[in-house]
């Protein structure tokens, strides 16, 4: 075998790579070329359809153009469409709008229902005519005709409306207002809008018109707590809709637009006159003649009187919310849609909040600018005994409960001193009441006043707020005030606080939003030493026939523990405080136990009370719904005083349980006791916000002096001070001057105002 040496082997690979180079060289011209009479032929052949000149502008470029807009339009509707188109994913999504809730209260006696009507569902063909035809006329008139939005309607709305200079008019179809009821929220967003014009074209690919329609009849919300025709009609005119006549069937129609507005059992002129517009409706429309329509104008419908029913719609509300999640829950094998529900709810406690409600408002709401209210009390196992979601159902359904998130002020402080405690702080630690800043921010004591050295328990008893942000920055440690206020987030997400906590510098006194619920179960993880449960209103579901579907004992969520039981119980001890001798007197048990936190918003927004026993827990929450300050309502006036009320009622017949950390309650002393006795006595009755004007202050101040001097000067023998008659005066009988005389109200108030929490 010949032996290749070193050099010959080094030319060999020089020409071998020379020779690929050469290959790969005349492979790409090759290819160059071949592209370029490719293109060559693609443009000779293009020249034949060129056109210039005016015939381009006029005819060419609008197409082009039109279909570069076409096309970015469909792929913007793709994206529109998939988050509507979501909501359809499951296949059993018209089963899940059938749900028919009967509910029960805790001690098996029925208080409402919720869903639509199973046992009685009446077929299209078996509903009056004229029922049908005022439901077309005045919702949706060319409802057979449209492809599930009607865009002659949506424009004629929009015009009327801006002509209107507001909302005079409604666009939506009837598929469309069915699409909200099936997979949707009330809420007013542009979102909300696209989703339901995409579901109403989807509904009618899958569903008839008739069969939309009588989805439409049965599942519309018609006031009252009932939803779809029949229902509303037993509960009106207690009769089944196939029996009513054409002044009720138009009274019926009515409701659709807003049921709570012309509910004929709240507002009966409303609702007639509602029922007017629905008969002018049916004659324009064609559907009837004026003569047609006369008896029933004449001949009003008249609805049954449930003035003294009193459901509890806002709870049921809750509730059902919760029954449908939980049917989500079940296996997908389980097809039953009707449910009998036992509920935690106490209707004793429940009628007793909402009346301390009303009369609390009815009394003081005037004075101090307040609106609204909301309630939860709770057992120490989540269970919701009572809920107020608002001062009048039939107003407003929205349930400030639940629902509305609402700024708590000093009443989160407990969430920061109880991480201050897993964090090497005790109740007797010392923190310097001052100055501090974060950045630009300064918090500043109500007063703007500073105490000096305090203890944690007097911190929390008076409310100061320099010493939750101190701690929040002694938490961080290293890692800044960001750091420990991410302790302190952690520790109310572990205590059941679900809302979204903004982290900014002033979370540490209740800058962020949470719902009450949360916030009035969260505080039963005190008295729990320690272990958070959760909120929830159902105990027990059974199937129509009786069967045990799911139990909150067995399948609900267990308790866990969120902060140790030494720093729930000097929490404990801690807020025991602020009830006996700081800002939530008014809150004070004869006898039994109580902790607690009081709060108030910047410019007087929001005013809470939370607090808890050994038996139940409780979060009051007062203001407006469009955000406007009250007349300088603290958390320790209304709030407390109606938490004091309804714990009272809920602590009747039950044994009372004491709190760990806390001994038995004190008696309060006879003179207390008879105060509270007296519904009219001032410890009771918050009475009207305590203004005072500059003036009369400096009046008042005036006429304390004048009194001294005379006392003074009675107690110096031989001398007197005489009045125009020359006797002696004494100081019953001081003469001031005129400009004592009076004090005006609409004057700005004093400068010394009372404390705020």
């Amino acid at each position: 075998m010949r032996q290749i040496v070193p050099s010959e082997w080094k030319k060999r690979f020089r020409h071998f790579l020379l020779d690929l180079d050469a290959r790969i060289d005349s492979t790409l011209f090759s290819s160059a070329v071949g592209l370029r009479e490719l293109y060559e032929r693609y443009s000779t052949f293009m020249d034949r359809f060129y056109v210039g000149r005016w015939k381009r502008w006029v005819f060419i470029e609008p197409v082009s153009e039109a279909a570069t807009i076409g096309l970015a339009g469909m792929v913007l509707m793709l994206a529109l469409a998939i988050p509507a188109f979501r909501e359809t994913a499951d296949d059993d999504w018209l089963k899940k709008s059938d749900l028919a809730v009967s509910f029960l209260d805790r001690y098996g006696n029925p208080i409402g229902n919720r869903g639509i009507k199973h046992n009685d569902s009446i077929p299209l063909e078996e509903f009056p005519d004229n029922l049908i035809k005022a439901t077309l006329a005045t919702e949706d008139r060319r409802f057979y005709d449209h492809f599930g939005i009607d865009v002659a309607g949506t424009a004629r709305a929009l015009m009327t409306n801006a002509q209107a200079g507001g909302v005079r008019q409604g666009g939506s179809s009837i598929t469309q207002q069915l699409a909200k009821n099936l997979f949707l929220n009330n809420e007013r967003t542009i979102e909300r809008k696209v989703k339901e014009a995409f579901l109403a074209i989807w509904l009618e690919t899958r569903l008839t018109k008739n069969e939309i329609l009588k989805l439409y009849l049965d599942r519309a919300y018609m006031g009252g707590g009932t939803f779809g025709v029949d229902g509303a009609a037993h509960f009106y005119f207690n009769k089944s809709a196939r029996d009513v006549n054409l002044a009720e069937a138009a009274m019926l129609a009515g409701l659709f637009k807003a049921p709570t507005k012309y509910a004929p059992h709240i507002n009966l002129p409303a609702a007639r006159a509602r029922a007017n517009v629905v008969l002018d409706n049916l004659v324009d429309a064609g559907f009837m003649t004026e003569g047609q329509v006369f008896g029933a104008r004449r001949n009003p419908a008249n609805a049954v009187d449930r003035r003294d029913e009193n459901s509890p719609n806002y709870y049921l509300d809750y509730a059902f919310d919760e029954m449908r999640k939980l049917v989500l829950t079940l296996p997908k094998s389980y097809t039953e849609r009707v449910f009998v529900v036992r509920t935690a709810i106490d209707m004793n406690v429940q009628r007793a909040a909402e009346a301390t409600v009303e009369n609390q408002l009815r009394q003081f709401g005037r004075d101090y600018h307040a609106t609204q209210a909301a309630v939860v009390l709770a057992d120490l196992d989540g269970g919701v005994r009572a809920m107020v979601g608002g001062r009048d159902y039939g107003a407003s359904q929205f349930n400030r409960a639940v629902d509305a998130m609402r700024q708590p002020g000093s009443s989160f402080k407990p969430y920061v001193y109880a991480t201050a405690l897993m964090n090497g702080f005790t109740p007797k630690s010392i923190v310097v009441d001052g100055p501090v800043c974060i950045g630009n921010w300064c918090p500043q004591n109500y007063g703007r006043s500073y105490s000096g050295s305090v203890t944690l328990t007097q911190a929390i008893t008076r409310s100061i707020n320099v010493v939750p942000v101190k701690l929040s920055i002694a938490m961080g440690g290293k890692g800044g005030p960001r750091a420990g206020r991410a302790k302190i987030v952690e520790t109310a997400r572990k205590m059941g606080i679900t809302a979204p906590l903004v982290d900014t510098p002033s979370l540490p006194i209740g800058s962020t939003e949470v719902s009450v619920v949360e916030h009035a179960v969260a505080y039963a993880t005190f008295p729990n030493k320690g272990r958070a449960v959760k909120p929830h209103a159902v105990l027990e579901v059974r199937s129509g026939a009786g069967d045990l579907v799911w139990r909150w004992d067995r399948d609900g969520k267990k308790p866990t523990q969120a902060i140790p039981p030494s720093v729930a119980s000097d929490m404990a001890e801690m807020m025991s405080h602020v009830v006996d001798e700081g800002t939530a007197r008014r809150a004070r048990l004869d006898g039994i136990p109580a902790a607690g936190k009081t709060g108030t918003t910047n410019a007087f927004r929001d005013a809470w009370f939370v607090g808890y026993t050994g038996n139940f827990t409780m979060a009051v929450w007062y203001g407006n719904d469009d955000y406007s300050s009250t007349n300088r309502m603290t958390g320790g006036s209304l709030p407390a005083q109606t938490w004091h009320d309804i714990m009272v009622v809920a602590h009747q017949g039950v044994e009372i349980k004491d709190i760990p950390g806390i001994g038995p309650g004190k008696k309060l002393p006879d003179s207390v006791a008879a105060a509270n006795a007296n519904a009219k006595a001032a410890e009771i009755n918050p009475g009207p916000p305590p203004i005072l004007t500059r003036r009369g202050a400096n009046i008042l101040v005036r006429v304390e002096k004048l009194f001294d001097d005379a006392a003074k000067t009675a107690s110096v023998p031989g001398k007197t001070s005489s009045n125009d008659t020359g006797k002696p005066a004494s100081p019953s009988t001081v003469a001031f001057p005129d400009s004592f005389a009076s004090a005006t109200p609409d004057r700005p108030a004093a400068s010394v105002p009372p404390r705020k929490n």
